[in-house]
Formats: C-alpha cells, structure tokens, sequence
C-alpha cells in the first residue's frame, strides 16, 4: 500500500522540479549516497582520513545515537541520514514491545541532530537474534530524496527537511532462525529496487521513486536472503543483479525479466555482489565458501559451470561482511571473524589468504577503501587500517570504546564510524 502526501509532493515540486533523475546522482563521487559508496564497491573515490585515532585524539565529534540499528549511514552535502529503532518506555504490551522508527539527519561538521522523523510506531512481535537490529536496512539517495527503508515497516521518500513525501508496505517478512532483516534499496533513474526474500513468497520489487508504486514485480523461488541488489549497465542493457541461495539472478530493469541465472552460492547469502570492467563478482560463507566471477558479456540463461564462470574460489569467504573492490584487488573476510584475503580480480591469483587480524571479536562491518587503504571496523571497537596491494601491510591499529557491525563512511578527509551507541567523526585534528 502507498500514502502519499499530496500537499508537500506538490509544493516541493512548484520549487524543486521533478525529482532528479540519472545512473548516479550528480556530485555522487563526493557523497556516499548508498551503503557501499559512490560505485557500490566499498571504494570512496576521493579522500584523506587519518590513519591513527583513539578516544583522545582526531576524534572531531562523537555523539549519541538514541536506539538501537546496524544501518551504515549515508552521506550527502553536509548531512548525514541515520537510521534507527528506538524502545518506547513503559509501553511494553502482551504480544510485544513498541518501538518508534526513526530517520536522523547529522550536521556533518558539528555533530549536531538537524532534525528527525518518526516514520512509523508499531509493536514488534517477531523475536530477533541479540546481535541483529530492527534497523539493519541502509537508506539511499538520490541527491533530491531520501529513501528510508525499514524492511517489514516499509519505505520511506522524504526530503532533506525531513518531510515525508510518500510511503510504501511491503507486507511482513518472516526470516529464518530470528535472525532479522538486513537487505537495502538500490537506484537507477527513477526506479528503486527492494529484494525480498523470505519464508513466505519471495519477490522483488521495482517501484517508481517518485510515487512508490510498482513499476513490476516479480515471484523468486528463495528462501531467506539478506544481499541487497546491484544495479549495473553493460552495453546500453540495465540488469538488477540479485544473489541468493539457490540462484544468482539478472533481471532487465524495464520489466523485470530474468536475463540469466547462475547457481552456485550457499544458502543464507548475504555479501553485497560487486562488479567492475565486465565482471561480477558474488559470494558467500554460510555452512561452505563460495565465490563465482562472472563475465556479463554474453551472459545468457542458465550460465552456471559455463564459460560465462571464468574462474570460482571455494576458501576464506564471508559469511556477514561484504567485499571491497579497489584497484583490481578483492578484499574480503572470512565468515564473520578478522581473516583478510586477497585476490586479483582479473584472474583470481591469490595474493593472500586468511590473515589473521587479533583482537577484532566479531566482524559484521564491510571493509571500506580510499587511496591506497582499507579500513575495517569490528565489533570489539578495533579498527585496521591496512595498506592496500598484494601483501597485508598493517599501517595502523585503532581502539574505541564503542564496537562497530554498521560500515564506515568516507567523505573528504572524514571517516564516519557508526557504532553499538554513538557516531563517531574521525577527522585530522
């Protein structure tokens, strides 16, 4: 179901235009407008941050974040969109608590709340695994709007003023083993895309940015997934590319048909596919390793064990965290522990594999890259910085109070580490 808000829609667009249109938005390369940056490759395309920190020092601002969410903030202009579900005290009924759904917008240089906005108020019934979050799903932008998405709560289209211009249920997701949700929206033109993969039927969707409403929809025979879709273009055709359990799939982003599919991946498939020059790349580390190449030229049908597949690496792939592509190199973790490997992306050649980085507990957050460096948060509050190329150089290892399953976020020569309870603005001092 879709609400719009009539009076708002119309007087934005008297000032502002149609909502903008485009692959990327313009000035994408100085923003981080979606969960894994300007290219969807975990790669800022510009910046400096620092290579050492710790609670005193270049730590620009630190604040609270009310609520509890896993969502990777994103970036544009001087605001930062927070997402984030907060407990209503004293509201606790018989068939569960009640929580408030929030979106934060954060001045970017003072740290400051510009404003929020209670999207939605519900009780929640559905139990969810301690290190999950009712509040996993990143938003989007596309420089214009802002598009919320809080999985079974709904999408959200609000202006940088916090105004809510339109909303969208999907229904209610019933994920395996409590384990929450987590998949995000992609962007291309005027269509968002929202996988949902679940117990019940599976679907994706593609809706209209401007107004919320399906532009198609198509069944998927998956069980629970957690990937969010990558949007790429190879020779004038836009595919939606989608991993999960039983298939990888391309669907034409006009009307929703599948162009190819390809099995291969284990089951609970989370890991963000990421691509470059032609080539896919998917992967996954529940109950097994797998990671498939995929060359889009020519790509048709069932692909799977064809020549479509140039090359696969069955060790060391991540169960939770997706991968970093940057300069011809994936990096990536084993399962959700801080063991870093490194292949070439051309052919596969491994550079290192499982290198053991002590002291992280637990890693949910995706490594983030820029210049010739990568970052990479963990949940026990450390964070490596590590020199990118063939051999794992550590160039510095940083320590914070707080502990990190959100992704970072690099504008400029910030670096913006959402934690369990506070955001941190790691800048030069």
């Amino acid at each position: 179901m879709v609400k719009h808000f009539f009076v708002a829609i119309g007087f934005l667009l008297l000032f502002s235009g149609s909502i903008i249109s485009g692959k990327n938005p313009p000035g994408y390369d100085n923003n981080w407008h979606q969960w894994r940056g300007p290219n969807a490759t975990g790669e800022a395309l510009q910046g400096n941050p620092p290579i050492e920190w710790n609670e005193n020092k270049n730590v620009k601002w630190k604040i609270e974040i009310p609520g509890k969410g896993h969502a990777t903030p994103i970036a544009w202009g001087n605001q930062l969109i927070v997402q984030s579900a907060i407990p209503v005290e004293n509201n606790t009924t018989q068939g569960g608590d009640n929580y408030r759904f929030i979106v934060f917008s954060i001045d970017r240089n003072s740290g400051k709340t510009s404003w929020e906005k209670t999207v939605k108020e519900e009780v929640v019934q559905e139990r969810i695994q301690e290190t999950a979050s009712l509040s996993s799903n990143s938003p989007i932008t596309d420089g214009e709007y802002i598009y919320a998405y809080f999985g079974s709560r709904g999408l959200y289209c609000l202006d940088f003023d916090g105004n809510i211009i339109w909303e969208r249920d999907f229904g209610h997701l019933q994920k395996r083993n409590d384990f929450g949700e987590g998949s995000s929206p992609a962007l291309y033109d005027d269509k968002l895309v929202i996988l949902w993969d679940h117990e019940g039927q599976s679907s994706i969707f593609c809706v209209d940015k401007n107004t919320g409403q399906d532009v198609w929809k198509q069944n998927r025979n998956e069980p629970s997934s957690w990937s969010t879709p990558l949007i790429i273009e190879y020779n004038g055709k836009v595919q939606v590319i989608t991993s999960a359990s039983n298939r990888v799939r391309s669907y034409h982003l006009d009307d929703g048909q599948v162009i190819w599919e390809c099995s291969g991946l284990t089951s609970n498939v989370i890991p963000h596919p990421v691509y470059a020059d032609g080539i896919l790349y998917v992967m996954s580390g529940y109950r097994g390793n797998a990671l498939m190449a995929i060359q889009i030229g020519g790509a048709e049908g069932d692909i799977s064990s064809s020549d479509a597949v140039p090359w696969t690496y069955n060790r060391d792939t991540p169960y939770v965290p997706s991968p970093l592509l940057a300069n011809e190199k994936l990096y990536f973790l084993r399962s959700n522990n801080g063991s870093l490997s490194c292949l070439d992306a051309k052919n596969g050649q491994v550079h290192y594999s499982g290198v053991r980085l002590e002291g992280t507990g637990t890693v949910y957050s995706s490594p983030v890259g820029v210049q010739d460096r990568l970052y990479l948060p963990s949940g026990s509050g450390r964070t490596y910085v590590i020199k990118q190329g063939p051999e794992c150089e550590i160039l510095a290892v940083n320590d914070l109070t707080d502990g990190f399953y959100a992704s970072p976020v690099i504008i400029g020569n910030d670096l913006y580490l959402r934690g369990f309870q506070y955001l941190y603005c790691v800048s030069d001092e």
